[in-house]
């Protein structure tokens, strides 16, 4: 993949992460927020995600929702260690970036969770269903066989992926998102994979024609939270394990004037055995996105497919 320009911002905007002390900001309005000529929260802006709270909760706490100050900062201290790529000696892949390249930050939330995960309670992704476990099981035959780019995964694509969802998860770098609103419009462009996403707010009906790899998004206002429900999407999502059914809940509210909460649903029964929710706040970034130099047929995919059929011709493919 192309070596891609990421956001990098000063250590301040990284502590703002900090002003986080108690879940309920994470749904109340703390100040006063900047509103649109009608009145709707005015969330324009360039909005960064970026954390390294687990997504999912470690087994090895269990219950443990919220850890303490002083747990918080050995965590911290020990997955920056862990985590830094300049102290990896040995790595079994080709192409690994230094850590110059990571920007996925360097502290938790604020309120301490020890997940991202917000349902079901123990903070874990629920379990996949049978049919879930089968198609996973001949998507990787599919991707091993290489046949051709059609089954390469849509990140390796160059498509979607990522953090960019939908939904957006924070993750190793270009965890940024532009937003631009209009009377009829809420359009996200994500900096990683540069997708741009329209979602509809004077349409309440879903179109299933022609089915896109976002979906097809519309958005309503419940108060002050903006509501975006996103169903029909092309196939198999960009995200996880999902399928072509899954329905993707999000809601966005602004916390403070800097400050946006971000929580999503999703409903799969195709893929997994209960809906699931995540939520996370995002900081007002003061620079704009980068460029993403990832695109759709670039050198690596060349690369990728070459090296199977080098493989292929020597009778090693699928070892």
């Amino acid at each position: 993949m192309n070596i891609q320009n990421t956001n990098k911002k000063t250590a301040c905007l990284v502590l703002l992460l900090g002003f986080f002390t108690t879940p309920p900001l994470l749904t109340a309005q703390t100040e006063e927020i900047p509103r649109l000529p009608g009145g709707q929260p005015d969330m324009q802006g360039t909005w960064d995600f970026r954390t390294i709270t687990p997504f999912q909760r470690p087994e090895a706490l269990g219950d443990k929702a919220v850890l303490t100050a002083e747990e918080a900062a050995i965590f911290e201290a020990e997955e920056r260690e862990r985590r830094d790529r300049d102290n990896f000696t040995d790595t079994t892949t080709t192409g690994d970036y230094n850590q110059f390249w990571y920007d996925r930050g360097e502290e938790i939330l604020g309120d301490r969770r020890t997940s991202l995960v917000t349902s079901p309670v123990n903070g874990r992704i629920p379990a996949l269903t049978e049919a879930a476990q089968r198609r996973n099981a001949e998507r990787r035959e599919l991707a091993r066989l290489a046949e051709g780019v059609e089954v390469r995964p849509l990140a390796e694509r160059c498509i979607m992926g990522f953090n960019s969802g939908p939904p957006m998860i924070p993750s190793a770098y270009n965890n940024n998102v532009q937003i631009v609103q209009t009377d009829d419009y809420f359009m996200m462009n994500n900096e990683m994979i540069h997708n741009v996403r329209p979602v509809r707010l004077s349409d309440a009906m879903h179109r299933d024609t022609p089915r896109k790899w976002e979906g097809d998004s519309v958005g309503t206002w419940d108060g002050d939270t903006l509501v975006i429900e996103t169903i029909n999407f092309a196939r198999e999502t960009a995200f996880g394990n999902s399928s072509a059914n899954m329905k993707l809940t999000e809601k966005f509210w602004m916390i403070d004037a800097n400050t946006l909460g971000y929580e999503f649903t999703i409903e799969d029964p195709d893929t997994w055995t209960e809906p699931w929710t995540v939520m996370f706040p995002m900081v007002r970034a003061e620079l704009p996105i980068y460029e993403y130099a990832c695109h759709e047929g670039n050198y690596s995919m060349a690369g990728i497919l070459g090296g199977w059929r080098r493989l292929e011709s020597l009778g090693q493919s699928g070892q």
